[in-house]
């Protein structure tokens, strides 16, 4: 993005160095990982040991102390390596899950967890969602009970990346009188804690290079050390971490669409039909230039979304719009992508095929399309 008027030579810089690295270490072993059900911890400690998992954290912890548009950035190249699952296990980590700690932890929690965390020594999930309750955080049920010492939780967690193979995991109960309540703690569980399990892995239409799991608490045992933030306070801090978490998903969808149209590009110039290429063909070539545009378009707002909440100015609605835009156009572009491949893009080889599945969860996850039109409904 050089001449942009967003960002810096030390941002270009930042996401040249990141397309290096996806193309030389991401795209050449993503569908083994895809076979494997999860993206290896090597390649996170190595990410991490390049200074890609810190990138909004202070050095003082090993972080690089850049802004909102270097995550943006992040997020988008990740979903460029067209391994959505890859991707999320990373997002997760960097952007939706590590996020709570930094803005809530005390300093010896920050001190204690931090590094390991910036280096992929440890790596990271946020655990909010159950069986019923998803955008809906104040309709959660697991439940923790003041004990000496500390805390006892009870409940069960559905849907959480990086839920098998996460060392520290963010955890969301109620700790007010009644279900509805809003009233909601944030506690630091470590992997192995007495009374936390791991539920049955969960198979996924897409995102398969990403582990994804049930998470189970039975009489689980939290010592007052690790409260994360102040006691019932922890829903308005789910609440604000979840623009960062939208800014990144719509960041990553743009990548995929983006990845989608060039590769579309690649294959609509060579393959022939009817004595000629299918870009002669005026319908192909003018849909894609139309996806195109419309990605554009989405790149703009997401880079001004960016933009003012790294100048600190509350952005909910930009925000908002950006995950139900992308969210929705990278479905738009995958259906085109995967039309004009054929039935080459129906094949597993395709990558295409791949990114189909990948990014049917745009729309969904992190806030579904109606939820963030609700939320920018409320702003006009």
């Amino acid at each position: 993005m050089k001449n942009s008027i967003y960002f810096s030579e030390e941002h270009d810089m930042f996401r040249e160095q990141l397309r290096r690295f996806i193309e030389t270490e991401i795209v050449p072993n993503g569908e083994k990982w895809e076979e494997e059900g999860t993206t290896p911890r090597a390649v996170l400690r190595h990410m991490g040991s390049l200074g890609f998992l810190g990138i909004r954290y202070p050095e003082v912890y090993g972080g690089t102390e850049m802004d909102t548009l270097a995550t943006v950035i992040l997020a988008e190249e990740l979903g460029r390596s067209t391994f959505g699952g890859f991707a999320v296990t990373v997002l997760v980590h960097t952007d939706m899950a590590s996020p709570h700690l930094f803005n809530a932890g005390n300093k010896e929690q920050l001190n204690r967890f931090m590094p390991d965390i910036i280096s992929g020594k440890k790596i990271t999930a946020i655990a909010v969602t159950e069986p019923a309750a998803g955008s809906d955080v104040a309709s959660i049920q697991t439940k923790a009970t003041q004990t000496k010492g500390g805390w006892i939780l009870n409940g069960t967690k559905m849907f959480i990346t990086n839920g098998i193979h996460g060392d520290l995991f963010f955890v969301a109960a109620k700790t007010g009188a009644t279900s509805r309540s809003y009233m909601i703690t944030m506690f630091i569980v470590e992997k192995g804690t007495k009374g936390f399990s791991n539920g049955q892995k969960l198979n996924k239409m897409g995102w398969h290079s990403s582990d994804t799991a049930e998470l189970i608490f039975d009489n689980c045992f939290v010592p007052n050390e690790n409260v994360l933030g102040e006691v019932n306070q922890g829903f308005y801090a789910i609440m604000k971490n979840f623009q960062n978490e939208r800014l990144v998903l719509g960041a990553q969808a743009l990548g995929e669409a983006q990845k989608a149209i060039e590769l579309t590009v690649d294959y609509v110039k060579e393959r022939k039909a009817f004595s000629s290429v299918l870009w002669d063909k005026q319908a192909i070539r003018q849909r894609l230039a139309q996806r195109s545009a419309e990605v554009e378009a989405g790149r703009q707002l997401l880079y001004y979304a960016a933009w003012l909440d790294s100048q600190g100015v509350e952005c909910i609605k930009e925000v908002s719009m950006v995950k139900a835009y992308c969210g929705e156009l990278v479905n738009r572009v995958m259906y085109d992508c995967q039309q004009f491949h054929g039935g080459f893009g129906y094949m597993k080889e395709s990558a295409i095929e791949r990114m189909v599945r990948d990014a049917r969860i745009q729309s969904i996850g992190g806030g579904a399309t109606e939820v963030m039109l609700e939320e920018v409904a409320k702003r006009m």
